[in-house]
């Protein structure tokens, strides 16, 4: 008996593939990748509980520096009136989230929606806030003013940035936004978060709690240093090996893809704007940020965090929505500094 070939790849018939074959939706979640969020691990929370309940500041009060003084036995002592130190945290940031389900739609899907939404609604609110936040308490109100050398336009202490930074020595190069540390030389980098370092030691700052937070981008460029050639002999926690950074110099190093950045004659941007968004910065470079410090730099507090469900009037199903109101301030400006890299 004679077997026929097909006369094309064997295809079902499309009239009838429609009408009979159902299409099968997979109850596995295709991944969704959000952004790193380290907000919580450089920042303080000393005065969250205090804002919690009520008002829409609070205000934080720092020891002032009495003077000492040469006592000689039988002279007047003269007496300083100590002046009072403080500053204001105002809680007036503000995110939500709105999103509406339906009954037909819940009952009929294989899968939870609205907890599906919310969880996504969830860690959104969390990335919108850090990225808000990275970039107001880094950069500040100057996002379009270059940095020469020590002139203060960002948020931190003068003396902590730029080419001269050091508050005793003004010999330690932080990079500008005219002139980034070059990390095309891996060893620069290293080179960087050593200044970085003494900076805070010029400044007094503890050595306990010092972070460090860097880009994926200079995470790699790290990883060619001789810091990761550990395993050249033998060491088994090498980082290139474990791909863990874990603590240099003092610092706990964290990656993040929310950094600030800025482009060519551009301003800085937060980590998820468009580098075009950048307003007008004369000879700027394209560039990144390296931020190091304590967790007494700046302060975060959440004062509302509120979610609730009602029933859409219009239709059957839930309207769903969600509100987190916080604050954020630099406290101690010389408890971090600014790198500047290209």
């Amino acid at each position: 008996m004679a077997i026929l070939a097909p006369a094309a790849p064997f295809l079902t018939n499309p009239t009838i593939a429609a009408t009979f074959n159902p299409m099968v939706w997979s109850k596995k979640i295709n991944a969704k990748y959000y952004v790193d969020n380290q907000l919580m691990e450089i920042v303080n929370t000393n005065w969250e509980g205090e804002i919690k309940s009520q008002g829409d500041s609070v205000r934080i009060r720092t020891a002032p520096t009495l003077s000492i003084s040469d006592y000689v036995i039988g002279s007047n002592l003269a007496y300083e009136v100590p002046t009072p130190i403080y500053q204001d945290m105002l809680i007036e940031k503000a995110k939500s989230f709105a999103f509406q389900c339906n009954d037909v739609q819940a009952v009929q899907s294989d899968i939870d929606l609205q907890n599906f939404y919310m969880d996504d609604a969830a860690k959104q609110l969390k990335i919108s806030i850090t990225d808000e936040t990275f970039y107001n308490t880094f950069i500040g109100a100057t996002p379009n003013t270059a940095s020469t050398t020590a002139a203060n336009t960002r948020t931190c202490a003068a003396e902590n940035q730029g080419a001269t930074a050091g508050v005793k020595t003004a010999g330690l190069n932080l990079g500008t936004d005219l002139i980034p540390v070059d990390t095309a030389t891996p060893a620069n980098l290293l080179a960087l978060i050593l200044n970085m370092g003494a900076v805070l030691d010029e400044q007094n700052v503890p050595d306990e709690g010092r972070w460090l937070l860097m880009s994926p981008f200079d995470r790699q460029i790290l990883m060619q240093t001789n810091l990761a050639q550990a395993y050249f002999t033998g060491d088994n926690s090498s980082i290139v090996r474990t791909g863990r950074i874990g603590t240099i110099d003092r610092f706990t190093v964290y990656v993040s893809n929310m950094l600030p950045r800025g482009d060519t004659v551009k301003g800085w941007v937060a980590g998820q704007s468009a580098l075009s968004s950048g307003g007008s910065m004369g000879s700027a470079v394209k560039r990144r940020c390296i931020i190091a410090g304590t967790k007494d730099a700046i302060s975060f507090a959440s004062q509302v965090n509120k979610t609730e469900q009602v029933r859409n009037p219009s239709d059957f199903g839930d309207y769903i929505r969600g509100l987190a109101v916080y604050g954020r301030k630099v406290v101690k400006s010389d408890a971090f500094c600014f790198g500047v890299v290209k």
